[in-house]
């Protein structure tokens, strides 16, 4: 079933780590969608950093033939760790600014495995959406049972009517690449 609108999802938001150290494997995931992308003719739309799976997918979207938009706050400009992959840098102010404009600038969003930082913006869309300022989603990449914990919270809330809405409104979820693109190619 399709939740969204029933146009074609070219511009695409991604929530990810922008961390080194963590399993190859999220780094194997994360190239695999940046190929998809680049393949696809889509636009990136993500964080900006070059760190991490962030600049994992970016250039494995550039390198296949995707146009890539930054949207950089300061504080990682002046930590001189803005990605040199970018063909549209936005620059924010802030982390707030940023979440925002991705939101505006994207079709959909997706959330490899990351930190506080993703948490922050899977959550700000879907409590946006939540209260109608949008009818966007987040798509959940679940590699290796990475967003488990979270998708149980989720069905806590509802079952103990924490949730004023069906939580699935606002979210998917995806185990593979193959799940993923069908989700993202409809």
């Amino acid at each position: 079933m399709c939740f969204y609108n029933k146009k074609k999802m070219d511009k695409i938001g991604l929530f990810c780590s922008a961390a080194n150290d963590i399993a190859p494997v999220f780094f194997e995931k994360a190239e695999e969608l940046g190929v998809w992308l680049g393949e696809h003719k889509k636009t990136l739309i993500y964080g900006g950093a070059n760190i991490g799976l962030m600049e994992c997918v970016a250039k494995a979207a550039k390198k296949h033939g995707a146009t890539i938009m930054g949207v950089v706050p300061t504080k990682l400009e002046e930590r001189g760790a803005v990605s040199d992959l970018l063909d549209i840098t936005f620059r924010t102010d802030n982390l707030s600014d940023r979440k925002d404009v991705i939101l505006r600038e994207s079709d959909v969003m997706v959330a490899l495995p990351g930190g506080i930082g993703t948490l922050d913006e899977v959550f700000h869309v879907m409590a946006s959406a939540s209260i109608g300022y949008h009818a966007k989603k987040v798509i959940f990449y679940n590699v290796n049972g990475f967003w488990n914990p979270i998708l149980d919270l989720f069905r806590q809330m509802k079952a103990t009517h924490f949730a004023h809405r069906p939580l699935e409104n606002y979210h998917e979820v995806a185990t593979d690449l193959n799940e993923l693109v069908n989700l993202l190619d409809k």
